[in-house]
């Protein structure tokens, strides 16, 4: 019996990209018949014309699906999606702007048949098709991630993967409120190898990322894995307590001696410092709490417009 490789593909506004990635698809499978796949397009709430192509090539190609969510909810959620709805051996996950070379489907699959349970891919060198504060930010996330985080990420590490269905059935257990896989991936286990790629050029459009975007997903990363930030706010709270201490000594001098206690300035410098210090500290509290209670509510990750499985 052919064994089945699922491919799942999200997209956010990438109509000038549906068909390119989809012929480059085709023609990588082509060449290894031995197995039978099935590509599923997850639309996370596109505002232009995608949802149209993706009809188009559903209708037009057996192998096809699509999935259509109301509005954006996430990539991470459109990935959820597409685990609970595809059913193969192995699924591997891809951008559609062409960054994540096709050409590499086949080497995935070999380490597959190995008997890696995953394997992902990491950039060998910096992106030379993204500008120098693109590539700076991308580098900060990641030192962020693996400096404040349990789990350890390569530098580049990309959503370009396959794995074993095994794993596929443990993310899907896994009721995270906001999931972040690239973490979750490693913080499995199983077999895993890492392989280096080098990206293409982005084929259409411009990247849905920006800084913004990558310092919400590192807050993301950081506090989905570690309570560090909080030990880190107990701390610097006992830090700055033990420093404010020297204050009396100093006080006392100045009482005996007759000098005059340093005036508003000084009082308001202090304040504003050890207010914004708190004001931090509670933030951090916070967002954890936040997190729990957004977990509590149980919202669905994404909610499905429309779909069509062939």
């Amino acid at each position: 019996m052919m064994k089945q490789i699922g491919l799942i593909i999200p997209v956010l506004n990438e109509e000038g990209n549906i068909y390119p990635i989809f012929h480059k698809i085709k023609e990588i499978i082509s060449s290894i018949p031995q197995y039978q796949f099935s590509l599923l397009f997850i639309n996370d709430g596109s505002t232009d014309s995608t949802i149209q192509k993706l009809k188009e090539l559903a209708n037009s190609h057996d192998f096809v699906s699509y999935i259509s969510f109301s509005r954006n909810f996430g990539k991470d959620n459109a990935l959820l999606a597409g685990f609970e709805n595809i059913k193969a051996d192995a699924v591997i996950t891809l951008d559609a702007d062409l960054q994540h070379p096709p050409s590499m489907i086949p080497n995935l699959i070999a380490e597959w048949e190995k008997g890696y349970k995953v394997v992902y891919t990491y950039r060998e060198q910096i992106n030379i098709h993204n500008n120098s504060f693109s590539n700076f930010s991308s580098k900060l996330f990641y030192n962020l991630i693996n400096k404040f985080s349990d789990v350890k990420l390569e530098q580049g590490i990309s959503d370009f993967r396959i794995l074993d269905k095994q794993v596929i059935s443990e993310l899907i257990r896994m009721k995270e409120n906001e999931p972040f896989y690239r973490g979750l991936i490693k913080w499995v286990g199983f077999n895993q190898k890492g392989i280096p790629y080098t990206p293409a050029s982005r084929n259409d459009g411009n990247p849905s990322y920006n800084i913004k975007g990558l310092f919400k997903l590192a807050l993301n990363g950081i506090t989905a894995f570690s309570t560090t930030p909080l030990n880190l706010a107990i701390y610097l709270g006992f830090f700055f307590s033990c420093l404010s201490t020297l204050y009396i000594p100093y006080a006392i001098f100045s009482k005996i001696n007759g000098i005059a206690i340093s005036g508003w300035t000084s009082v308001i410098v202090t304040i504003a410092f050890f207010g914004g210090l708190q004001l931090m500290i509670l933030g951090i509290m916070g967002i954890y709490l936040g997190k729990v209670f957004m977990q509590n509510k149980q919202r669905p990750h994404y909610i499905i417009d429309e779909q069509k499985h062939n």
